[in-house]
């Protein structure tokens, strides 16, 4: 039987749009104020969810300990309160857009999780924009 299960998380951070080959007079045309060169913040609130079949053994799709833990290390400690521009290594050539954001996620999670889980990541960066992003092309 599969079935999905979530885990909820949530972390706070700064970034800039930008493209560095741009003007910052084309940067804010594209990006309008999250270009700011001073930055900005969002309260990021995170969805991930693992779809797989239920372990007949121990009534689990997978330990939620686990996944609350891998959360943490891989996005929670790395990304919480920190510029994501400046503090993350994934994101100094890469521009950190909400949808690079969930990508960065998944891969992340991707690495560390056993390949027979499907994973969906959800990630809003303000109440009414998010993405959901699920690896496939």
């Amino acid at each position: 039987m599969s079935l999905t299960i979530y885990r909820k998380a949530h972390f706070n951070a700064a970034h800039r749009l930008y493209r560095k080959d741009w003007s910052d007079e084309k940067n804010e045309v594209v990006f309008g104020k999250c270009s700011n060169p001073k930055y900005h913040g969002h309260n990021y609130d995170l969805e991930v969810g693992i779809t797989g079949n239920i372990d007949p053994e121990t009534g689990y799709l997978i330990d939620l300990k686990l996944l609350k833990d891998l959360i943490k290390e891989e996005v929670e400690d790395p990304f919480d309160h920190k510029n994501l521009n400046e503090e993350v290594p994934e994101f100094k050539e890469l521009n950190p857009t909400v949808e690079n954001i969930a990508v960065v996620i998944w891969n992340k999670l991707r690495k560390r999780l056993d390949s027979s889980y499907k994973i969906t990541i959800k990630l809003y960066e303000t109440p009414r924009n998010f993405v959901v992003y699920t690896g496939e092309a």
